[in-house]
């Protein structure tokens, strides 16, 4: 029995337009909460190793920890489709068609490319004309998971009026899961937030977040639509500027001034209860497929609207900033000369627990590597190599290698990109060996064995301290 809606919950129908991260996930979560589940998208490829109920050919697609279990657990309550023809007869029960496509920047615009998504919207929106032999009895929420302008719920709703869709709702219901730790944030969220107009909308995402709307540990928000989407991109922009704040000035502080060790500092400043512990990494970039297109997006949006974004666009340029300095370093302050080198580069993905290398840091590196004329690009990462390849492929420039240690063998400059926590293990495979690479350490993994680096004879640049150089004997 449900307390908000005054009717016994009921097992749904769900549709979910789109297999990505955020497809797929929220999909394995609605197939463990009972819920009949399908999902749509045209690549086949995907579609095929999500359906394959093997762990680690789903993980080959997605690495994301926990989804292949789901996936295999429930199996007869999740379907994967590239048939349309599957959807279109599942939308005469359907209860709700959650929207989960790509919304990617156009160019530098800060504008998002919404052809993916009006292109499925307005497919979806003449087979719901068709359901239920065309009488559309069967009421259905169209719920926009996805990352959208916050104005989109009218763009949504203007769509199926155009195509004389009847009997629908509208709902915005963003996501805030961490890629690698998605599924975990999905059946444990710390909040779950609705945007709707009407209570029945509201209705029927209670009962699809049954577990959800009356626990007494997970925040359930109910809001409207415009404010759901906002807050969506407000969050991850003020996020986004609390990791620019610390590369930026934080980072650069303790980069400039000697005596200031990084993690002393951080302990000071997030003792603070005001100022809080999330957000002080100090990293040589912030990428993936969230905080800079969102932090983007919303310039545009206010740009567009004719008001000052001065402060958002500056966080996203300090991200910039922060990569271009940390490559800068190299020569500015170890007068090293690229042309010809063999560059180590450990990590691929934009972080670690995922394949995911949308915005990595690597793929700057690696374009970098190139303009300058290194001799190899000497690259390892444990699960997105196979991603990275289709980028660059490899080549006598681009190489690629199944461990740290064979990538790291005869380099002279060692990059650590991504924070896997087996790159701490580094020091170990560098004092080892006979040669002393510049190392560039943009995770600060190795802060708890630098001094006994610099003993060794390398010489360290890292994020958060200045050129790190052996003692003079």
């Amino acid at each position: 029995y449900n307390k908000h809606n005054s009717c016994y919950t009921k097992n749904m129908n769900i549709l979910y337009i789109g297999s990505g991260f955020v497809g797929a996930c929220s999909a394995a979560v609605s197939a463990d909460s009972g819920h009949q589940t399908l999902v749509f998208d045209i690549d086949e490829r995907k579609i095929k190793l999500l359906s394959s109920c093997d762990r680690d050919t789903i993980q080959s697609c997605l690495f994301e920890d926990g989804l292949g279990d789901l996936l295999i657990r429930n199996k007869e309550r999740v379907e994967f489709t590239t048939d349309y023809g599957k959807v279109e007869k599942f939308l005469d029960d359907c209860d709700a068609v959650f929207m989960c496509l790509p919304t990617p920047e156009i160019g530098e615009t800060g504008e998002s490319d919404l052809s993916f998504y009006f292109k499925a919207a307005e497919q979806l929106s003449d087979a719901l004309c068709q359901r239920n032999g065309g009488k559309q009895t069967k009421y259905v929420v169209i719920v926009n998971k996805s990352t959208v302008p916050i104005e989109m719920v009218d763009r949504t709703q203007e769509v199926m009026e155009k195509a004389g869709v009847k009997n629908f709702g509208v709902v915005s219901n963003p996501e805030f899961l961490v890629e690698g730790k998605a599924i975990e944030g999905s059946i444990r969220p710390d909040r779950v937030v609705v945007g709707a107009w009407n209570e029945k909308d509201f209705g029927i995402m209670r009962q699809i977040y049954q577990r959800f709307s009356n626990s007494a540990t997970i925040k359930y928000i109910e809001v409207n639509p415009k404010e759901a989407a906002a807050g969506k991109l407000l969050a991850n922009f003020y996020l986004f500027n609390k990791l620019a704040v610390c590369f930026d000035v934080i980072g650069r502080a303790c980069e400039t001034f000697s005596h200031l060790g990084f993690e002393n500092i951080r302990k000071i400043l997030t003792t603070d209860p005001r100022i809080g512990g999330w957000g002080f990494y100090d990293s040589l970039y912030a990428g993936g497929s969230c905080f800079i297109k969102d932090a983007r997006s919303l310039t545009h949006q206010l740009q567009t609207a004719g008001q000052n974004a001065t402060i958002v666009n500056e966080t996203y340029l300090a991200n910039k900033r922060q990569l271009d300095v940390f490559l800068g370093r190299a020569e500015k302050d170890a007068c090293l000369n690229w042309a010809g080198k063999k560059v180590a580069l450990l990590g691929l993905a934009f972080k670690q627990d995922t394949n995911d290398i949308r915005n990595s840091p690597s793929i700057n590196i690696v374009n970098h590597l190139i303009e300058q004329q290194v001799g190899e690009a000497r690259c390892y990462d444990p699960v997105a190599s196979e991603w990275f390849t289709k980028l660059f492929p490899a080549s006598q420039q681009v190489e690629y290698f199944k461990s740290e240690a064979e990538a790291i063998d005869g380099a002279d400059v060692v990059i650590i990109s991504t924070d896997w926590p087996q790159f701490r293990n580094v020091a170990d495979i560098l004092l080892a060996g006979e040669n002393r690479p510049l190392i560039m350490d943009g995770r600060r993994l190795l802060a708890h064995r630098y001094d006994e680096l610099k003993k060794a004879g390398f010489k360290i640049i890292a994020v958060g301290s200045p050129l790190l150089t052996p003692p003079l004997t």
